[in-house]
């Protein structure tokens, strides 16, 4: 199997094992009284993430890989479980306002009011240059600012109403 192939299957795997944790996370802070806000862009993001990677696979998965594209994308990794580890129970794919709880102020969000968009944002535009893709790389990546500038003034928002409580990132 090739490393493009491989890198491709490992970032489904992920991505699915993500939205696993985040339907069970969801489904416990809504349990717990907690409300979605801004749920009416969420299938733009689902179709977005999707068509970019099902795309990844059309295109890259012949391409040979940039090892150090390559390296920034695993730097990103690691910022994108850090963020789910600080999160923890209350990180989500959706903007769920906990009822109650303390806004998380450690890990990334010490220093970003939402690290896990910059993440995104840079996974967006990285992966696709770890196969050479540096037009689909810019495409996606403003079809992505144009859909978290709604998601971040739909998350603010959210967390401004209630100024003492965590969103999803």
């Amino acid at each position: 199997m090739s490393l493009s192939l491989v890198i491709l299957l490992l970032v489904s795997l992920q991505r699915l094992g993500e939205l696993l944790l985040a339907r069970r996370n969801t489904l416990r802070l809504l349990a717990a009284g907690a409300r979605e806000e801004g749920a009416g862009h969420y299938p733009l993001i689902v179709l977005l993430h999707g068509a970019w990677l099902a795309g990844l696979w059309f295109l890259a998965w012949k391409h040979k890989v940039s090892l150090p594209w390559l390296g920034v994308f695993v730097v990103l990794q690691v910022l994108r479980v850090w963020i789910i580890a600080t999160l923890g129970e209350r990180w989500t794919t959706r903007i769920i306002v906990p009822r109650a709880a303390q806004r998380i102020r450690k890990g990334p969000y010490r220093f970003l009011a939402h690290p896990n968009y910059v993440v995104v944002a840079a996974e967006i535009a990285v992966l696709p240059l770890v196969f050479g893709l540096a037009l689909y790389a810019a495409v996606f990546s403003v079809l992505n600012a144009a859909i978290l500038w709604f998601r971040i003034r739909a998350e603010s928002r959210a967390l401004g109403l209630h100024s003492e409580t965590g969103g999803t990132g």
